[in-house]
């Protein structure tokens, strides 16, 4: 993100109109929604951390992990492992009904 002068990018009307409610001071002005990536989308967390979770619904049910061993493997809690296995077992629900 870089510094703009708004003097420079902005109409001369909608420069004077921003000035009535922010004169001289620093605004931020965020990317359209369709511009912007996801949260971990960009650096590849919110893949690695979906593909834990899947990891870890597949040991719960196919692996024979207990959730007390998958809360020592993954160092998660209790609450964290099993919202982890009811929204993929959702997850599988809504894939196969579909």
């Amino acid at each position: 993100m870089s510094y703009k002068n708004g003097k420079d990018v902005l109409p001369p009307g909608l420069l004077k109109e921003l000035q009535k409610y922010i004169d001289g001071e620093l605004i931020y002005v965020p990317k359209c929604a369709e511009q912007r990536a996801g949260w971990g989308e960009i650096n590849g967390t919110k893949e690695m951390i979906d593909r834990r979770n899947q990891d870890i619904y597949q040991q719960y049910t196919s692996g024979g992990y207990s959730i007390m061993e998958l809360i020592r493997t993954h160092h998660l809690s209790e609450d964290s492992i099993r919202k982890i296995i009811l929204k993929a077992r959702n997850d599988l629900r809504q894939t196969v009904a579909t």
